[in-house]
């Protein structure tokens, strides 16, 4: 992306690949239903209006708590429980409503501070999200649901004594989250999501990846796409936010450019492979020895082509470290017993 320096989120995390640790071992998912209908608040002060949003026969009413209304960067915590739900769904093993996670892994995962101060804006994201009551008809695989309910239904933190840093947290998602994960009502979002800046930009991206996806493009009227994003600002003001976001052009995966008549037309970024066209990352020969060491006796070509179909169904994110991350990869395939020696 040729985003400007300063529009991006730092890169909290830049030792970690997410190929490399066991946590990201997994690409990360978001619900179709909340990636079509704007179910987030996208201001950075508590929001406390009702929004009421109908479109195409979907009516949605989003009820917040003295707290406010749950945001877009509150969604990083559900995107992070949704990957894990896939990830464990694709591996054979059961699941259920209640996860159990790492704190500190969370954090890191979704490009979040992992001081003092990022534990405590969890803290509040988890009781904005429990505390968010959504009114919807909503249809989650095969099932049309008419109900009230919030975004999680529980949650709670085990610290390691009264005052001290959370260790772990457990989450309860709701019902009508989890059916939308055993449905398979998912796609898959670029890790560069979590260093988007501004709300409206996360909002955007969600938008250009459920609707335009891999076609050559998507064009929307700037009218629906202000309605869809759930911004509570008026048009003008819209208008020149998104051309703010044109201009910057931060967007993962998508490029948006402004036609007349307040059209707008989204396309995918061309991806520059590092070697022929669907070969992927290239690996060096040395690391190719130190695969065989590691797995002897195995196919090595065949599991770099495995590795390679694991990064581009990932949304071939940017590697920092090819050689590296694919020999983590392999030790983390040998040690979850997917590669037996």
């Amino acid at each position: 992306m040729a985003g400007r320096a300063g529009g991006l989120l730092p890169d909290r995390h830049p030792t970690v690949d997410m190929f490399v640790c066991g946590i990201f071992d997994v690409s990360f998912k978001d619900d179709l239903a909340s990636m079509e209908h704007p179910l987030f608040s996208l201001s950075t002060r508590p929001d406390r209006r009702i929004l009421s949003y109908s479109h195409n026969g979907v009516a949605v009413e989003v009820t917040p708590s003295v707290r406010g209304r749950a945001t877009i960067h509150d969604k990083d915590i559900l995107i992070y429980c949704i990957s894990q739900l896939v990830a464990a769904l694709n591996a054979g093993r059961q699941v259920s409503r209640r996860i159990s996670l790492r704190a500190h892994d969370l954090l890191v995962a979704t490009n979040r501070d992992t001081g003092g101060d990022g534990y405590k804006r969890l803290r509040e994201a988890f009781e904005r999200l429990a505390s968010t009551r959504i009114t919807t008809n909503i249809v989650t695989g095969e099932r049309e649901v008419t109900s009230g309910f919030g975004l999680i239904e529980s949650w709670e933190i085990v610290r390691k004594s009264r005052g001290g840093r959370m260790i772990s947290v457990a989450v309860v998602l709701s019902e009508w989250l989890f059916q939308a994960v055993l449905s398979k009502s998912v796609l898959t979002l670029s890790p560069e999501y979590f260093r988007l800046r501004k709300p409206l930009e996360r909002r955007l991206y969600e938008l250009l990846r459920k609707h335009c996806g891999r076609q050559p493009q998507w064009r929307v009227s700037l009218g629906v796409l202000h309605k869809k994003s759930g911004s509570t600002a008026p048009i003008r003001v819209f208008r020149a936010a998104v051309r703010r976001i044109i201009a910057d052009d931060n967007l993962p995966e998508y490029e948006l450019e402004e036609l007349e008549g307040d059209i707008l037309r989204a396309s995918p970024r061309k991806v520059v492979e590092a070697v022929g066209a669907g070969q992927g990352a290239l690996l060096s020969a040395d690391t190719l020895l130190q695969a065989r060491a590691l797995v002897p006796g195995h196919d090595i070509y065949a599991l770099e082509a495995r590795w390679k179909a694991f990064w581009a169904a990932s949304g071939r994110p940017a590697l920092r470290n090819p050689d590296r991350a694919f020999l983590a990869w392999l030790e983390g395939q040998k040690e979850r017993g997917r590669i037996t020696l």
